[in-house]
């Protein structure tokens, strides 16, 4: 890239990356800050809060950073780089699985027992996971597997790989779908006037302030990282002769 590409691209990655950074750390503060922190199932009210905070480090962070490998390594050799989006993927799985299991120990062991798999969120929820564990088979399997047979499998790889790279942002995109959706649900359920039992969310104190911005950090994440891995300026071995001169 010239001067002008590698300027945009790279106060892009910055601008992603302090929202990725940002998100993370916004989720931690607001569960120590007003959810009491974390717990495991003698405390399922603090239990849940394992939910939020793993599902953002897991879909979010670690998933978002993945993506972002084969743009931000331009220069390492591309096995260092397939390497290191699949250490991501690999550290994002006990995340995803420990969050599914907090918020359902949080839902079945409380009293009364709260309905699983009812609400808008928890199905957007279970699609992403499904296309994340396709995601993550498909990928290893023709990636690392079929790698063992690199001639005679080659075509087969490059062919794939254009699906594998939009599926990953679908994926993506669902995530934080489901990240704000669930959110907003949170709001909803919990910001309440404990003596009348009327929800304060609208009210836009300290603790909505701070769920609304996560929201609008994931929206903007939701634009960013589609641009920077679907723009053909910023692919891997691209010349942009004509656009440089527009620039």
């Amino acid at each position: 890239m010239t001067r002008g590409w590698s300027c945009l691209f790279y106060l892009l990655v910055f601008l992603t990356e302090v929202l990725l950074f940002g998100v993370l750390i916004l989720s931690l503060v607001w569960v120590y800050l007003f959810r009491d922190g974390f717990a495991w199932n003698e405390d399922v009210a603090k239990q849940f809060n394992l939910h939020p905070v793993l599902m953002i480090t897991g879909f979010i962070f670690l998933m978002g950073n993945a993506m972002l490998v084969y743009r931000l390594f331009r220069c390492c050799n591309k096995l260092a780089s397939k390497i290191l989006h699949t250490f991501l993927y690999l550290l994002a799985v006990p995340c995803i699985v420990v969050a599914t299991i907090a918020v359902f120990d949080n839902h079945n062991l409380r009293n009364p027992p709260i309905p699983n798999l009812y609400s808008l969120h928890s199905w957007l929820g279970l699609v992403t996971m499904g296309l994340f564990a396709l995601q993550f088979v498909v990928g290893f399997f023709s990636f690392w597997i079929l790698l063992c047979c690199d001639q005679g499998t080659s075509n087969f790889r490059a062919n794939l790989l254009p699906i594998h790279s939009t599926f990953g942002i679908i994926t993506f995109m669902l995530a934080v779908a489901t990240a704000v959706s669930g959110y907003t649900e949170k709001a909803i359920f919990s910001l309440k006037d404990p003596t009348t039992n009327r929800s304060t969310y609208s009210e836009m104190g300290v603790e909505a302030v701070l769920i609304n911005t996560q929201g609008a950090a994931l929206c903007a994440l939701a634009i960013l990282v589609p641009v920077i891995i679907l723009s053909r300026a910023f692919q891997r071995g691209w010349q942009a002769s004509v656009f440089d001169q527009q620039l």
